[in-house]
């Protein structure tokens, strides 16, 4: 029988809650008018390219509905691509396509649609019925991650993704979000899907949650989660410290996948990132975001992106 947690034991154990989360470290480094850069994905995109950090190619925007008359002809030559809201949240609204069957499209699953569906999903894209607020949006076709063959046996369906905390341009905490079949083939933990926390100083697997429960293999795989090892660990860390000069927000989330070309690209930025990634690594990111605070008042000069994530990646390595 698992036992609750008293607040003093959760404190001891430098465990951030909630009030922390909201009122210091959104509250006091999250500037409410810079939220538009990571609330709006095809914003953040833009000022990503133009920050030189990676991202997924873009194919287009639909900002009209009868931008649809041309798009069927507009996606003929892409046999793999993703449809996305600009100011979606949690997953919602994000449809995936991965080949062609003549003019059907083939989805993960295998199941088989119609450009009527697609039109019908960028309809209900452009009302809003995905976005932040139910206000209307607009929808972003990218080129489709090919992710690496690192998370093959790791994953059910669906994209794994590298959710990493950084505060003040430091990577502090890092997680690798796995789906599965109870999480719909999406990496969201409050789905289902299975969370890993990963040591910062070399991408190895921590410990590997499920509803917040200790998992040791992948409900549908039955892979080994011990065993993970995301490659290409410290140009991850490196892409991550560098979105902090592009979003300028001292709390951020950055959400990394590894494409097998390309290799690791930001998906989206998070202003608000949750708190599950404690549990994941199990262990509180308090004293991480204190030894950050320290080291700040302890620099002659503000270091360069490249200069905090070699930081990172030494001080808080664990393996």
């Amino acid at each position: 029988m698992f036992k609750l947690a008293t607040p003093k034991k959760l404190r001891k154990a430098g465990i951030a809650g909630m009030n922390m989360r909201n009122v210091v470290y959104i509250g006091q480094n999250n500037p409410r008018h810079l939220y538009p850069r990571v609330d709006d994905k095809l914003l953040t995109k833009l000022i990503a390219e133009e920050g030189g950090i990676a991202v997924p190619p873009l194919i287009g925007v639909v900002k009209f509905t009868g931008q649809l008359k041309e798009l069927q002809d507009f996606l003929r030559p892409h046999q793999k691509f993703v449809i996305k809201p600009s100011k979606g949240s949690g997953g919602k609204g994000i449809l995936v396509i991965v080949g062609r069957d003549g003019d059907r499209y083939v989805k993960p699953s295998g199941a088989l649609i119609t450009f009527t569906d697609v039109a019908r999903h960028i309809n209900n894209t452009l009302s809003g019925l995905f976005s932040l607020g139910g206000k209307p949006d607009v929808a972003m076709i990218e080129q489709m991650v090919e992710f690496s063959d690192t998370f093959t046996d790791f994953t059910f369906e669906g994209v794994p993704d590298v959710r990493v905390i950084v505060y003040k341009g430091y990577p502090i905490m890092a997680m690798t979000r796995l789906s599965t079949r109870a999480s719909d083939g999406k990496a969201n933990l409050h789905q289902g899907a299975v969370g890993v926390g990963l040591d910062i100083g070399t991408g190895y697997a921590l410990k590997a949650v499920q509803h917040g429960l200790p998992v040791e293999f992948h409900p549908d795989t039955g892979a080994r989660l011990a065993d993970i090892k995301v490659p290409q660990w410290e140009g991850l860390i490196r892409l991550t410290a560098s979105c902090y000069e592009v979003a300028e927000l001292g709390y951020l989330g950055a959400d990394v996948v590894l494409d097998r070309e390309r290799g690791p690209l930001i998906l989206e930025l998070n202003a608000r990132p949750g708190l599950a990634i404690q549990v994941a690594n199990g262990m509180g990111m308090v004293p991480r975001v204190e030894q950050v605070d320290h080291q700040i008042g302890r620099n002659i000069r503000p270091l360069q992106s490249e200069e905090r994530a070699a930081w990172s990646l030494q001080n808080f390595r664990v393996l």
